[in-house]
């Protein structure tokens, strides 16, 4: 496959951060105990969202990437680039991701 063939999705990655890190409100989101639970995990970090709604976005959004194919430590890097997240962060946020929303992927 030529490299101009290849999809890149660290843009699609970095937009849907932006947007959800700036969102200033959304619907207020009845989460399970599932989504407690992931919320939980990352607010104990010190990671912040607009709502509690943009948070497990983004949780399924590092599934979506993993389902794409992606490593886990890439999906990092690219949090890490596209969020005001520390690498540290950002490998905590996609592990808390991967526990709750596609424990498939934990290896």
């Amino acid at each position: 496959m030529a490299a101009s063939q290849v999809r890149s999705t660290r843009p699609v990655l970095a937009v849907a951060f932006a947007l959800l890190i700036l969102a200033t409100s959304a619907a207020p989101a009845h989460a399970d105990a599932v989504d407690d639970a992931f919320l939980n995990a990352v607010k104990s970090k010190g990671i912040n969202f607009a709502s509690a709604q943009a948070a497990i976005i983004a949780g399924h959004e590092v599934c979506d990437e993993l389902d794409l194919g992606r490593q886990k430590s890439d999906v990092a890097t690219d949090v890490t680039h596209s969020s005001n997240l520390d690498g540290y962060r950002a490998g905590f946020f996609v592990g808390v991701s991967v526990a709750a929303y596609c424990p498939r992927h934990h290896s």
